[in-house]
């Protein structure tokens, strides 16, 4: 797994849709320049067969199908049999989920596996058990995951410096606070809201992508 890949996250949300469709609105992140895209549907993605067989899966292939297009690597959160049988580039696990070693069994050597933590402990252990990269958070207070573990800077470096695989910060992360995050040592930030809740989703995903890359492009080396 590349830091360039996450240097800016996406990670879906249908709260902010307003008539239009997520499709619509990835693409628009998509032409804006996000580096990596998880699909994130977690009550519609609970019974699986359901969600193979509604309008849900359809646009789930559709936003992949965009992807693909666009080269940008389509991850599936959480739902590993889901992410295999729609062959998804990777998926990304967090802590009361399967454990990262049985899901890197699962999905192959190939897939992009992403895992969250939120200490030095379970990010040394997650990076052997086969992860590509960690998501460490909430490092802000986030709506999106209101019984998120806070994670201090402090820890926050202390992980990026414990591991060699890349590190992408997430939780309530926005264009104003992401400086804060400078010099810790991640390779870039995951957003939820500060993508998906603006009106004009590609004009501020190239805002946020420019500033990106000049927090964290030139300390990692990307």
């Amino acid at each position: 797994m590349k830091c360039n890949d996450l240097l800016l996250y996406a990670v879906t949300d249908r709260s902010w849709l307003n008539g239009k469709t997520l499709a619509w609105q990835v693409e628009e992140a998509l032409k804006g320049g996000i580096t990596i895209l998880q699909l994130r549907e977690k009550s519609l993605m609970e019974a699986q067969e359901d969600f193979f067989k509604g309008g849900i899966y359809q646009e789930a292939l559709e936003i992949q199908r965009l992807c693909r297009q666009y080269k940008v690597p389509f991850l599936i959160n959480d739902q590993v049999e889901i992410a295999c049988r729609m062959d998804a580039d990777g998926v990304h696990v967090g802590q009361s989920d399967m454990a990262a070693s049985l899901v890197r069994e699962k999905i192959g050597k190939e897939k992009i596996l992403g895992v969250s933590v939120q200490t030095v402990e379970q990010a040394v252990l997650a990076e052997r058990q086969g992860a590509d990269y960690l998501g460490v958070g909430a490092v802000f207070t986030t709506r999106s995951k209101a019984d998120a573990q806070a994670v201090d800077r402090d820890t926050l470096c202390r992980i990026c410096q414990a591991v060699s695989v890349p590190v992408v910060a997430i939780g309530g992360i926005t264009e104003e606070n992401m400086g804060q995050l400078e010099g810790t040592g991640i390779c870039g930030v995951a957003m939820i809201r500060a993508i998906f809740a603006q009106a004009e989703i590609e004009q501020g995903v190239s805002q946020l992508l420019q500033k990106c890359r000049k927090l964290f492009k030139k300390e990692k080396g990307i």
